[in-house]
């Protein structure tokens, strides 16, 4: 009975679901740091520094993951730099979402009234000091919304990473159904089941956050 595979193949699959919150945790991680920073440097840099930037998030919201992932793990290795499947990807993933998490960060800065950092500056507070103490916060509860969606988005396309060996949830499933093929569609029907209640509850999680800590003037 399908049913009965399907049980003795849940922990297998929950072995590749635990690589693919990985995934999704460090790609995160790094495309929230960069994006950050991007951001900053686009809005608070020189001309030269926000073209670079532009380019950037131009460049890597044009090409797709696929692509990028192949780029990274069998380009790298024509100079001499061999990654593993997992860090290429983490590699893939953090760069592709930190384009777009620029996006998100440069709207909430924009968002911030001016007259917030001149207000600072009048203190006798540095640049720095105010991006940091001023800034930074606000921005942060600002960006919840999206960046939120970019969660899920990042988690859902961990299941391109099966394409350069990342043993997740979707390769996994894919040994799974290799073995007996009347198994194709229950276990990928698991699979979409197991995404959706991550996805929902990572939404659901994330927007009771967002009202928790929505900024009052600046968020409608």
């Amino acid at each position: 009975m399908p049913i009965d595979s399907l049980i003795d193949a849940l922990p297998q699959l929950l072995d590749g679901l635990k690589n693919t919150i990985l995934l999704t945790i460090f790609s995160l991680i790094l495309g929230s740091t960069l994006g950050i920073a991007l951001a900053i440097g686009r809005s608070y840099g020189g001309r030269l520094l926000a073209f670079g930037v532009y380019l950037y998030e131009k460049v890597l919201r044009g090409i797709p993951l696929l692509v990028l992932f192949f780029l990274i793990y069998f380009g790298l290795t024509e100079v001499g730099i061999d990654l593993d499947p997992f860090p290429a990807a983490i590699l893939g993933l953090g760069l592709r979402s930190a384009a777009y998490q620029a996006q998100i960060y440069r709207g909430a800065i924009n968002s911030i009234p001016t007259g917030q950092t001149l207000a600072a500056y009048s203190l006798g507070m540095s640049r720095l000091k105010t991006i940091r103490y001023i800034i930074l916060p606000q921005v942060i509860r600002l960006s919840i919304p999206g960046w939120s969606n970019e969660l899920t988005i990042v988690l859902k396309d961990t299941s391109i990473a099966f394409s350069i060996g990342v043993i997740e949830l979707m390769r996994q499933g894919r040994y799974i159904y290799a073995l007996d093929y009347n198994l194709v569609l229950p276990v990928l029907l698991l699979i979409a089941l197991i995404y959706f209640v991550i996805v929902f509850s990572i939404n659901k999680g994330l927007g009771y956050l967002e009202k928790k800590y929505k900024l009052l003037g600046l968020q409608t």
